[in-house]
């Protein structure tokens, strides 16, 4: 299972990634080229450590326990860094195993609301617009501990104290620092979540929008703790002008759907859910797929351009202005 080789490439729609190392496998992204090992004496055939990582990671941490999530309470940082450096560094690369991170995911380790939780594959940007870091949902990348990780890669060397300029792939060897990473955090993520849990998933994700191999399949579910879930809900998004493949009670859904029920969960599944679906338009106001906002905008322009029909046009904009208002306090009650 090569999680490391994807990457949301350039022609990606812009919400939809792979889920891989870096995650683009849970927020996560990691490069890479088949054809690097090599080439300028480069060992592995993935991208190196994020340059400046130390420093932007102290700066995460910083920025999340005093303007993201405050509730976290104080942490030391620094202490994190040091128990996070430990897990790989002056190590071999290919012999990092999530146990390796306990001291990390100890330390950093913080409470999720109830009902808060949001698991997805396949489209890591969507999730993170729609969670707005915590103030909707809190997904793992909006965690104190997917904070360290997300869209970074690192890794160490054996007996050096030094990071490497390239980093070993999953194809190259499965227990990877940055793989390992993400399947602890994805574990404990689980483990913490708890009231009705959230899962969006890609519709027009080739090979299906529930990877029955990828991180949620192989370390989020088996790690739910059913007596704390009262409910799953999933979201089946279609990218906008994107093909349909994938639909509640159809192909890889209906697998999980099957899955869930037979764990005993209590499963709900919609279709391009009215407020992600709204999220998704504001980048494509007069696609088809979008007829509401469509309409909201084109009485909007006609609002602004018009110089006929000046009581009509106040009217319009007042009734454009319920509708936005309309939707704000709809996912404030919603979120509350």
């Amino acid at each position: 299972m090569d999680r490391t080789s994807c990457f949301r490439a350039r022609n990606t729609p812009k919400w939809r990634t792979c889920r891989g190392s870096g995650r683009v496998f849970g927020g996560k992204v990691l490069l890479f080229s088949k054809d690097f090992s090599g080439v300028d004496g480069k060992k592995w055939k993935g991208e190196g450590t994020t340059p400046n990582l130390d420093s932007i990671i102290i700066g995460r941490c910083y920025e999340y326990i005093r303007i993201v999530n405050p509730a976290v309470g104080e942490k030391n940082c620094s202490e994190l860094l040091e128990a996070f450096k430990k897990a790989f560094m002056n190590k071999d690369p290919c012999n990092i195993l999530p146990s390796d991170y306990e001291l990390f995911i100890n330390l950093s380790q913080h409470s999720i609301p109830p009902n808060k939780s949001l698991f997805w594959e396949n489209n890591q940007f969507l999730v993170s617009s729609y969670a707005a870091r915590t103030r909707r949902y809190m997904p793992l990348g909006d965690t104190l501990i997917g904070a360290f990780g997300d869209l970074l890669n690192w890794c160490g060397q054996a007996n050096n104290t030094e990071v490497d300029d390239s980093c070993p792939t999953t194809e190259e060897c499965e227990n990877n620092a940055v793989e390992s990473f993400w399947r602890i955090a994805s574990i404990n993520y689980a483990k913490q979540s708890s009231g009705i849990i959230h899962v969006m998933l890609n519709g027009s994700a080739t090979g299906g929008a529930y990877p029955l191999k990828g991180f949620f399949a192989d370390f989020e579910i088996p790690n739910l703790q059913k007596e704390r879930i009262s409910q799953i809900e999933i979201w089946v998004m279609d990218d906008i002008g994107g093909p349909d493949l994938d639909s509640c009670g159809k192909g890889s859904v209906q697998t999980l759907e099957t899955q869930l029920k037979e764990m005993g969960y209590d499963i709900t599944c919609i279709d391009n859910y009215k407020s992600v679906l709204f999220l998704l338009c504001l980048d494509h106001p007069d696609h088809p797929s979008c007829p509401v906002v469509s309409s909201a905008l084109s009485a909007q322009r006609g609002c602004v351009f018009s110089d006929q029909g000046g009581s009509w046009n106040r009217l319009t904009l007042i009734s454009f202005a319920a509708f936005v208002l309309q939707i704000h306090f709809n996912l404030l009650n919603q979120f509350a």
